[in-house]
């Protein structure tokens, strides 16, 4: 594998330098976390599965017009996004009753919305990433009020499709997570879909038995974890080819 110098390490990913300028190698790890990192383990093959997933709906995605840093996957493990600057939110969009928001309100999980609902959290895991309103997102500059605007506008605009392209293939999609991030060109700025969009931050129900296809067989120990990933895959006709180098991770320079 390449030598790259490694800056930045989170739950599920490693970022490393790219190739060329502007550019970043985003790696996916086994590693799985949940409750903030209170729960460990790993899930075998996961960042293979999601490496391939999220490279199947950033394309599909970039497709109708929805902006995003995925350049092209480079191997198993491994995909070349465009360096931008993280807009310090996680969008959660909710379909469907489940999870935080059952707990908080005392909605029966399962219960369709009347409509979908969108939930802003400050990326911060030192407090738990709290659950933030506009108005403090706008009064302490994490977002212009123009950038809540276009979030707003392709976080609905992704869920739509998605909801659509997940119900094809028997799946409902519950909820899921979005980040966004700043792409500069030169002076120009425009905001992108950016992270990963993956079994790991959607909630996946089958659609006839609502049997879950995402972590929270992880968070609840449910068991057949790494199966309910392959299950996701298989529907979207990803199958993995990985060979003996694209499982192990890069080299790391010091």
């Amino acid at each position: 594998m390449a030598r790259r110098r490694q800056l930045y390490e989170g739950k599920a990913k490693i970022l490393f330098e790219g190739p060329e300028p502007g550019t970043l190698v985003q790696y996916f790890k086994d590693d799985a976390t949940a409750g903030n990192g209170a729960k460990k383990g790993i899930i075998t093959g996961k960042g293979v599965l999601n490496n391939r997933i999220s490279e199947h709906l950033m394309l599909r995605l970039h497709d109708i017009g929805v902006p995003t840093h995925f350049v092209r996957r480079l191997n198993m493990r491994e995909q070349l996004i465009r360096e931008v600057e993280i807009i310090p939110l996680e969008v959660v969009v909710r379909n469907v009753a489940a999870g935080s928001l059952s707990k908080r309100l005392g909605i029966p999980e399962g219960t369709r919305l009347p409509r979908s609902i969108l939930e802003y959290y400050y990326k911060n895991d030192s407090l738990n990433d709290p659950m933030v309103a506009e108005e403090h997102i706008t009064a302490f500059g994490w977002a212009s009020t123009a950038d809540m605007d276009d979030i707003v506008a392709l976080a609905l605009r992704i869920n739509d499709f998605l909801t659509g392209l997940f119900l094809g293939v028997g799946i409902t999609l519950v909820d899921f997570k979005l980040e966004f991030g700043r792409l500069w060109e030169n002076e120009d700025m425009r905001l992108v879909l950016a992270d990963e969009i993956s079994p790991d931050n959607c909630r996946l129900w089958d659609t006839k038995t609502s049997e879950k296809l995402d972590k929270d067989r992880f968070r609840r120990d449910m068991g057949r974890v790494e199966e309910a990933y392959q299950e996701v895959a298989k529907r979207l006709g990803i199958l993995p080819e990985a060979g003996n180098n694209d499982m192990k991770g890069p080299e790391v320079m010091q």
